[in-house]
């Protein structure tokens, strides 16, 4: 779904990576299946989408490295048509 750009104000900042657009508190997951958070913000023109993840108790944005993959379910996701 995304990938990692930066941490900001305690949440994931990251870059769609997707040609879809993810519904608001939509759980997000790292390759293991292992849930992050949840879609807080999605953020830029329809070209190029960026979106904020709010981290579940535990996970440190900071944790992350530029470029790290985020997953989301494909039930999730909107085509851009609508």
């Amino acid at each position: 779904m995304g990938s990692f750009i930066h941490a900001c104000e305690g949440e994931i900042v990251c870059q769609s990576i997707n040609t879809k657009i993810p519904y608001f508190n939509a759980p997000i997951y790292l390759e293991n299946r292992s849930q992050i958070g949840k879609v807080d913000e999605i953020l830029g023109p329809l070209n190029q989408v960026f979106f904020t993840i709010k981290p579940q108790e535990g996970i440190v944005a900071s944790s992350f490295k530029e470029g790290d993959k985020f997953y989301i379910g494909g039930d999730k996701l909107l085509p851009l048509e609508r």
